[in-house]
């Protein structure tokens, strides 16, 4: 199974960025979804996750308020639309799947994963 997360670039802190994370359809089918990121010298940290119906989700504190994450059963994608950017959300960004369809922000219940993309906030 194989994922593709493509949308990172740089931006100046305030700025918007959208993230996208493509698999197949039947990549999709029953499977929650989340995103996670990793800061130079930092570890893993969620960012946020979906459950396989939407539209219901789960967000780090670091990002509430200011990140939205959203799929396309349709399309196979899904997505992280990311507002207010700061320097602090500098880091490699990875979409995951989990063979469940329930909502999980722990990355060791994601069974497969997609390569990063990368962000950078300047200040």
């Amino acid at each position: 199974v194989q994922l593709q997360a493509s949308g990172g670039g740089s931006v100046q802190a305030g700025g918007s960025l959208r993230l996208s994370c493509t698999g197949s359809q039947r990549t999709f089918s029953n499977n929650a979804m989340g995103w996670f990121r990793q800061a130079p010298g930092k570890e893993r940290e969620s960012v946020a996750a979906i459950g396989w119906g939407g539209p219901a989700a789960l967000y780090a504190d670091s990002v509430k308020g200011r990140f939205t994450i959203s799929r396309d059963i349709v399309k196979g994608t899904v997505y992280l639309q990311m507002n207010n950017l700061k320097p602090e959300d500098t880091a490699v960004y990875y979409c995951a799947g989990r063979r469940s369809a329930g909502i999980s922000m722990s990355a060791t219940t994601y069974n497969y994963w997609g390569q990063g993309t990368l962000v950078t906030v300047s200040s």
